[in-house]
């Protein structure tokens, strides 16, 4: 790297202030400062070496990323706005740079509350879903409220008084809404809406015998090939799982559920890279019965399932709640309203040797009697190798090979956790009670 020391003078809003080509260069070139480098970073010089170069920017912000990347740390004096630096930052392109000075690598063991939103309209929050950038998605009714990583609220998405059941991010500009339909109407589905304006873009048909189909859309996930996976359930014979292509937004596949099993109703949906197979979860109180199986839609079979009926365990103590693949221990976790983990092997294939070989914690003891008359159901999510589960107003984080306890995140403002999401290195945790959205951030490490 050819960086030279020549000072650099700039003129930021009438504030004359100097530096050196090797700090700037830090800026990496996808900055609004790489463009005065050549490809060998050498700094290319104005025809006046002296000159001044002029900004008309707010030299107060300026100052602050200009230490930023002097020393890799960021101090934000109190009279300086959060919001104003992040929109300084985005036009000198040094975004990355904030973030990575403001948030270290994810570690649920590590998660700080950052701050607390309160909603919209208290009460009745329906999910909360991390977007890719760090912002989130909030779901309630039939609003869906939309922020961006520096937490501004975007247009809300208004789904005219359908019940909105899942929302997921295709990308940080677009977001799919899966809701109910309405009968009678026939306006139930899912739509594509872009997550700045709220504009609908388009909508996700289904096709049986031909002819468009009005359904209700319930879970949703995305697979890295730009493909959409639904529960749907209509009223002609449209009960499984849907496929559409993301780009396009055509429908490309569709499983019919099989007799006896319950794919229509879903309620997690996971797509599972490694095997090319679709988890697809009913659960309580959605069906009397769980059942949980995987999808090849390449053979177009259930490659591997498992349901309680006539489970040995009692039914009110081993209710399942919720559930998530782990594709490198090879098992499925599910969880019961006590909190209580168990797991299932995913290498038994064949549906009549399949075992059940939970393990289950020992806290249901601790917690009989003690559970709220409306407890949110608990909640599953797994990152970088954690796993962690919604109980009330806590998240529990588990590590490990034998999965114990480690740390806990709990905030008793709002009642209890009836969703959370990670994603862009935060932890979003929606409450009950109030509608309040909590958000978890990993300090940075120390500079030493």
């Amino acid at each position: 790297m050819g960086v030279q020391k020549d000072s650099v003078k700039f003129n930021v809003g009438g504030r004359v202030m100097e530096t050196t080509a090797t700090t700037l260069a830090n800026a990496g070139s996808n900055s609004m400062f790489g463009a005065m480098f050549d490809d060998n970073w050498n700094l290319l010089l104005s025809s006046n070496k002296e000159s001044e170069r002029f900004l008309d920017r707010n030299p107060d912000c300026f100052g602050i990323l200009l230490d930023l990347l002097r020393t890799g740390e960021l101090h934000i004096p109190p009279n300086i706005p959060e919001k104003l630096l992040y929109r300084e930052a985005l036009y000198y392109g040094l975004l990355d740079h904030v973030r990575a000075a403001k948030w270290g690598p994810f570690d649920g063991n590590r998660l700080r509350l950052s701050r607390s939103l309160q909603g919209q309209a208290p009460g009745d929050g329906t999910a909360i879903r991390a977007g890719p950038d760090g912002g989130c998605c909030v779901a309630h009714g039939s609003m869906v409220h939309v922020y961006d990583w520096m937490l501004d609220e975007h247009p809300p998405l208004n789904l005219d008084y359908q019940r909105v059941n899942d929302v997921g991010w295709v990308d940080s500009d677009n977001v799919v809404v899966g809701v109910s339909e309405r009968l009678g109407r026939g306006d139930g589905g899912m739509g594509l809406f872009s997550s700045h304006s709220g504009e609908l873009r388009y909508k996700f048909q289904v096709c049986h015998e031909n002819q468009v189909k009005s359904y209700t859309a319930g879970a949703l996930s995305f697979s890295s090939d730009y493909k959409i996976f639904s529960s749907c359930k209509g009223r002609s014979n449209e009960y499984g799982v849907g496929v559409w292509d993301q780009v396009t937004g055509k429908q490309i596949d569709f499983f019919y559920e099989p007799l006896g099993w319950s794919l229509g109703d879903a309620d997690k949906l996971q797509w599972l890279e490694g095997s090319n197979c679709l988890l697809v979860a009913t659960m309580f109180p959605r069906k009397d019965n769980c059942y949980i199986s995987l999808l090849d839609f390449r053979e177009k079979k259930m490659v591997w399932c498992w349901s309680d009926i006539g489970a040995p365990f009692a039914a009110d103590e081993k209710r399942v709640r919720d559930a998530i693949a782990m594709e490198d221990n090879s098992s499925i976790c599910v969880v019961n309203e006590f909190e209580d983990l168990g797991f299932m092997d995913l290498r038994s294939s064949a549906a009549t040797s399949i075992r059940w070989s939970s393990r289950w914690s020992s806290r249901s003891r601790l917690m009989k009697g003690k559970m709220p008359e409306e407890p949110c159901y608990p909640k599953l999510a797994l990152h970088g190798g954690q796993l962690f589960s919604s109980m009330n107003d806590c998240i529990s984080v588990f590590c490990g090979p034998e999965w114990v306890v480690t740390s806990r995140l709990r905030r008793s403002y709002g009642g209890s956790i009836c969703d959370f999401s990670i994603g862009g290195d935060r932890l979003f945790a929606l409450h009950s009670e109030e509608n309040v959205f909590d958000i978890w951030e990993t300090p940075p490490p120390p500079i030493l």
